[in-house]
């Protein structure tokens, strides 16, 4: 049976990835171990990604090697009854190498595209191999709904542009259709999971932009069943953008403050939502200070000069940007 199995997989960093999916290896590091052994993602991107310490992230690594060296784990393929229960990490560290892709700054355009192209073309392998299953396709309609819209995310100057403000022309409109039927054919397995929430959160997004009407009720209730199936610190801080962007600010910036201040302190779209909801709330000075914090927390020139110019900073000195 293993032989099988080994047989139909595609691609071999596929395989791997489902190699080393090892339920022996704890599951905190087993989405770290892929990118950086699998996906070839850098210790101080991954720490970026899971809010650590780069030293943090390394020393982890270090250790899960040496666990894994020491305890002896037999890393054979799979057999087919076991992908299933693999397949979470799996998909999890396809988008973790996506979404470090996703945020590179520019200047790293060619890695960015390598990344992200990479996600996009293994979750499209999973979707060949697990047929059967919802998430893939949740996963792959998620991206393609991302990475349609690269191209509209700057400006001829390179000025970084808000979804809302974004040129329609410039997105990619078949990446548009294959996520809506990856989407589709997600939905129709009904077996619901959070990589079709947000796929389908990124669809009424779209279409929002495309019409200029926002369906308000469905895009919160959908931010509420991802929260409640994976309560992240992106998934959270984007519901309380968007309760306080549709129903009023100071409800989003109470669920912002439920946020442990240790990981707020030091993650960048919170104190951004911060600083939009404090502004929509008529705080001023109190948005320019978390405008300020995001400025500093960004290593992107453009959206730093984006939250300058919004808020009212532009001419004052420069926050340092994070090392």
């Amino acid at each position: 049976m293993a032989e099988r199995v080994e047989k139909e997989f595609p691609d071999e960093r596929l395989k791997l990835l489902f190699v080393c999916a090892h339920p022996a290896i704890d599951e905190a590091v087993r989405t770290p171990l892929m990118l950086q052994t699998v996906l070839g993602v850098d210790a101080a991107q991954i720490a970026g990604a899971f809010l650590e310490k780069p030293a943090t992230m390394g020393q982890r690594l270090v250790r899960a090697k040496a666990k894994i060296r020491d305890s002896g784990i037999g890393f054979r393929v799979p057999e087919r009854g076991q992908l299933q229960e693999r397949l979470g990490d799996v998909l999890n560290a396809i988008y973790g190498a996506f979404t470090i892709g996703w945020d590179m700054i520019a200047g790293g355009e060619t890695q960015r595209h390598v990344l992200t192209g990479e996600a996009i073309f293994l979750a499209r392998l999973v979707t060949g191999l697990l047929p059967d299953e919802a998430e893939p396709k949740g996963l792959a309609a998620l991206m393609l709904y991302s990475e349609a819209r690269s191209a509209a995310r700057r400006d001829a100057e390179g000025r970084y542009v808000p979804l809302m403000s974004q040129d329609t022309a410039l997105w990619d409109r078949a990446m548009i259709s294959e996520a809506e039927r990856y989407l589709g054919q997600a939905a129709a397995l009904k077996a619901f999971g959070r990589y079709q929430t947000e796929a389908a959160i990124q669809s009424l997004q779209i279409q929002a932009v495309l019409t200029g009407r926002t369906p308000v009720r469905p895009l919160l209730q959908l931010y509420d069943v991802l929260v409640s199936q994976a309560p992240t610190m992106g998934a959270i801080t984007a519901r309380a953008a968007a309760y306080g962007l549709h129903e009023n600010p100071q409800a989003g910036l109470a669920a912002l403050d439920l946020l442990p201040a240790s990981k707020a302190a030091i993650y960048q779209p919170w104190w951004a939502a911060r600083a939009h909801l404090l502004k929509e709330a008529g705080d001023m000075e109190g948005a320019r200070q978390a405008a300020a914090m995001a400025m500093h927390l960004s290593r992107d020139a453009a959206v730093r000069a984006y939250l300058a110019e919004t808020f009212g900073l532009a001419g004052r000195p420069s926050p340092p940007t994070r090392t």
